[in-house]
């Protein structure tokens, strides 16, 4: 079991959450701790698996991928014992296709939901009607176009 996290680490965490490009220098600098105090954090945060990765946030809109949508699926469990597939790697298949953004397991009416990013509606119309549909264990969809992220 990890040692709970303190104050100092949150602030940490937010400080790299926000940029994770942030150096040492300037983690330091900005919560007012000698650098050393905030490598040894941040290495120890690292080791107890707390922080996971360090990644970058696209800006989708100059990549031209304007759309997004969330897409609610319903599985079909018969279909999937026939395919000798569970709901876990319907999941992991579909998040692994360029167009999902993310996708994670669900409760309620539906069993997945999926973040798509598209150029444009025709080619999330593409993605809905000719992939996602005829994909083995899907039974159903349900899509939501986001108007406004808000970053």
């Amino acid at each position: 079991m990890t040692k709970t996290i303190d104050q100092l680490d949150l602030k940490i965490l937010h400080v790299l959450k926000a940029n994770s490009k942030s150096s040492m220098n300037q983690i330091s600098k900005k919560l007012l701790i000698p650098i050393t105090t905030a490598h040894n954090r941040i290495k120890k945060l690292e080791k107890t698996g707390i922080i996971k990765n360090y990644t970058i946030i696209l800006n989708n809109k100059k990549l031209g991928k304007d759309l997004c949508a969330f897409i609610l699926i319903k599985i079909d469990y018969t279909a999937l014992k026939s395919k000798n597939l569970s709901q876990q790697e319907v999941a992991m298949r579909l998040k692994s296709r360029e167009e999902v953004e993310d996708a994670a397991l669900i409760t309620g009416l539906k069993d997945i939901i999926l973040k798509i990013r598209a150029h444009n509606i025709d080619e999330l119309n593409n993605f809905i009607t000719k992939d996602l549909r005829n994909f083995a264990g899907v039974k159903s969809t349900e899509t939501m176009i986001v108007l406004d992220e808000l970053n």
